[in-house]
């Protein structure tokens, strides 16, 4: 026999956030309800959103978006010479292949990338970052990091290794 939900949890340092307003609410009309995933999936919806956000602008600083960010990161982080097919970074990018054109289009346009036929393929293209896209990219990803350790200041080292172990856990079952 299962046993029956429990209150949600107070939180240890007293502050309680939107997520705990929301768990408290649903247990006042429905106490039948196990409101423990509905605060962690909202919990990481709401900081999915709120660095979604901070990301952006951080790029938006560059002149690019987080998804062009995405490409360009990805072209720099498949090591010299840079260089991929669209499908090898859609794939990598979980894009569709009219999404990937797009941000290439844009981004070939700012000069931060270049399209060439591929010399193994004919009916190919191979991508490949510029030396203007090589310093944005630096430049973003060390910008991009600054926000996201900003963000993590309340956690001590110890607390980021867990963090990032249950994390790491939870994605792989899905």
């Amino acid at each position: 026999m299962s046993e029956a939900p429990r209150q949600p949890e107070n939180p240890r340092n007293g502050e309680a956030d939107a997520v705990d307003a929301i768990t408290a609410q649903w247990y006042a009309v429905r106490p039948d309800l196990e409101t423990a995933p509905m605060a962690v999936f909202g919990r990481i919806y709401r900081i999915t959103k709120s660095m979604g956000d901070a990301m952006e602008a951080t790029y938006g600083r560059f002149g690019i978006s987080r998804g062009e960010f995405d490409v360009v990161a990805t072209l720099r982080r498949s090591g010299a010479p840079y260089t991929l097919s669209p499908r090898q970074l859609s794939a990598t990018l979980m894009l569709t292949t009219g999404g990937m054109t797009g941000r290439l289009d844009k981004l070939e346009k700012a000069g931060l990338l270049c399209r060439r036929p591929d010399p193994h393929d004919r009916r190919g293209l191979q991508v490949t970052i510029t030396d203007r896209g090589l310093a944005l990219v630096d430049e973003a990803v060390t910008a991009g990091l600054e926000v996201q350790r900003a963000a993590l200041t309340g956690l001590s080292d110890e607390e980021v290794a867990v963090l990032t172990g249950l994390l790491r856990k939870l994605l792989a079952g899905l």
